[in-house]
């Protein structure tokens, strides 16, 4: 009686689980895909250590195995039901985009892509997908980084997409991937403040038209939530702004326990997620404090055997190919409805 009372019990679960509607629980998720390039050379680009006799030895089964990977994670990441929204960084080109999402087992969820080349010295640049049946794309833009000559810096655009919700909702979504540390912490900070002037002007923009508009902001910032650049965003307004219209926006990231990457021995958080104020009160679509979560499936990590306790099962180790899957963790967020 007590085996048929569970197998029940699981028939139910699993009924409820197969009916629901994949827009009743949407989810949005942020991914940092390590080296996401294809296999053939770009004349424009600083892409040659990703070829098949490049110092990488980048080829096609590898790159095969690679997308694979990354659809596994993008279909285990929220349960029954793959995000809605998807950013992405660190993806080559168009190509790789619609490999991954025609190619693998997402082909059935039927994602479609924004993208647009960006002036990254070595091509890489950030990316959405969306799913049509839950979300519809009402615009997209990028916003570029200036160098602080009045030239454009050779980074990634931060990219910005607005999105109409079921129940007649709308939200705004930026996708950052700001630069590197690779320089040095002290001598990039700069860079990345001059990104976080980009994103917050970009969100004046929006603001002067829709005061109430509701935002989440995510992204690899190569900065932690309390750096000055994070903190930057979560001012009232926008330094040296003579505007009334406020940010104020909320890092949901802040009090995250465990990193997205992890450097020898120490764990950073620079993969995050903010959001504004709006989106934090129960008015139709929303989040709370804890929505957010860094997406730690256990086959994206794997034992340190140098550094002790767990590091990320990565595509590469240096230049020793690894076949894992990424060098950060994805994060996460989950939306509700009231």
């Amino acid at each position: 009686m007590r085996k048929q009372f569970l197998l029940l019990f699981l028939f139910s679960i699993c009924i409820e689980l197969c009916a629901q509607h994949p827009a009743d629980n949407p989810t949005i998720l942020f991914y940092n895909v390590e080296n996401l390039f294809d296999t053939q050379n770009d004349s424009l680009t600083l892409d040659d250590e990703f070829l098949p006799d490049g110092e990488r030895h980048w080829t096609r089964n590898r790159f095969q195995q690679k997308v694979n990977h990354l659809s596994k994670v993008i279909l285990s990441c929220s349960g029954f039901n793959p995000p809605a929204i998807i950013g992405l960084c660190e993806v080559e080109n168009r190509y790789v985009l619609e490999q991954l999402t025609q190619e693998t087992p997402l082909k059935k969820l039927g994602y479609r892509i924004i993208h647009k080349d960006s002036p990254d010295e070595r091509g890489i640049d950030v990316a959405l997908l969306f799913r049509p049946e839950i979300v519809k794309p009402l615009y997209f833009s990028y916003h570029p980084v200036t160098d602080g000559n009045g030239g454009i810096e050779s980074t990634r655009e931060i990219l910005q997409a607005g999105f109409a919700f079921p129940k007649d909702d709308t939200v705004h979504v930026f996708v950052n991937h700001w630069p590197s540390r690779y320089s040095g912490q002290a001598k990039t900070a700069p860079k990345r403040m001059r990104a976080a002037q980009a994103l917050l002007s970009a969100i004046m923009e929006l603001r002067e038209k829709s005061p109430k508009a509701k935002l989440i902001v995510m992204g690899d910032f190569n900065d932690g939530p309390e750096s000055a650049s994070l903190l930057e965003l979560t001012k009232q307004k926008a330094a040296n702004s003579d505007s009334a219209v406020s940010i104020s926006l909320a890092n949901l990231s802040r009090n995250w326990q465990q990193g997205t990457l992890k450097y020898r021995q120490s764990w950073f958080v620079f993969d995050q997620i903010l959001v504004s104020q709006e989106l934090m009160e129960p008015n139709g679509w929303f989040v709370h404090a804890q929505s957010a979560t860094i997406v730690n499936l256990p086959f994206l990590l794997i034992p340190d055997s140098k550094y002790q306790g767990m590091k990320l099962n990565r595509t590469y180790n240096g230049f020793r190919y690894q076949g894992g899957f990424s060098d950060h963790l994805p994060v996460l967020l989950k939306l509700s409805y009231q």
